[in-house]
Order: C-alpha cells, then structure tokens, then sequence
C-alpha cells in the first residue's frame, strides 16, 4: 500500500507547482500561506502585472547590470518575489498564525537552492504580514522549519549580516 504524503511535503509540493509559473530565468520560486490547514494565496516570482518578463525579453536585468553581485542590484531584478506576491494577494487577517511554504530551484540544474532562504526584504513583509513560520524544502523530502519570531529576535541586520 503506497504511503500517504505528511501535510508539510503536501503544501510543498503545492509550492513547487506554483514556482512552475515564475519567469525567472535563474531561479523558480513558490509560495503557499496556509492558514487553519486551508490555502490562503500562492505566490511565485515574476515582473509585475503589465510589465515585460526576463523569460519574454530572454536575458536577467540584474545578470546584466550586476553580473557578479548576490546582495545587491535588486533595483534591477523585474521579478518580484515568490514570497511578496503570496502576501500582496491575501489580507492579513487571513495570515495571522498561518504558515508560509516555499520552494527554490535553479533554473538551470533544476537542483533545490543550495540555502534556501527569504531576502531581508521578505523577512520584513513576512514578520509584517503576521506569520509565524515559514517551511523552506532543502530536497524533496526534506525542509526546514523557521520560525518567524527568531527574526524577530535575532535580527541580522543588527550585525551587518545579509542574508539570502
């Protein structure tokens, strides 16, 4: 009898679907918010509404502009994040106490990102947002489980540390 899938792996395969519609050329991103065991928004990075995409103009702005550069030049990138797209698309009331599941993978290898991770910038808008945790899959059994107050806590910034 085949086993049946754990909630968690369930929400982050619903995720990786979602990061099937990012226009990202280097990298695919998806996100669920689930509240009370129910869907609340999905999300995955892309230009905004009415604005050209990388996959339509066939070349990364930021690769472009800032081609060796990780934590910065995010002026450049016409995507806006899996993360913020799922939070723009829902109420914060809807949010408050629920669960944010996301998946990164290479455009390229279609490997899992090697650190998957939320920028500052989503880390701001999640711990805005009213969300507690946020499940990142590390493969395709695997994740990891971040609690939003240890950003809150802890917060890198602080320390100069940039993280993504």
């Amino acid at each position: 009898m085949e086993k049946r899938i754990d909630k968690i792996n369930y929400y982050l395969n619903i995720a990786e679907t979602v990061a099937q519609r990012s226009t990202c050329l280097r990298k695919k991103s998806g996100a669920v918010i689930v509240n009370k065991d129910e869907i609340v928004s999905t999300g995955y990075s892309g230009a905004p509404r009415g604005r050209e995409n990388c996959m339509d103009l066939g070349f990364c702005s930021k690769k472009k502009f800032f081609p060796n550069v990780r934590h910065a030049g995010y002026d450049a990138c016409r995507s806006v994040h899996a993360e913020m797209n799922a939070i723009i698309s829902s109420s914060r009331k809807d949010m408050l106490g629920g669960c944010l599941y996301l998946v990164q993978y290479r455009t390229e290898t279609k490997e899992y990102e090697e650190n998957p991770g939320c920028c500052q910038m989503c880390r701001k808008l999640i711990i805005n947002s009213g969300i507690d945790k946020v499940v990142v899959r590390i493969n395709k059994d695997e994740y990891q489980v971040i609690e939003v107050d240890d950003w809150i806590k802890n917060d890198d910034l602080l320390n100069g540390k940039i993280t993504y």
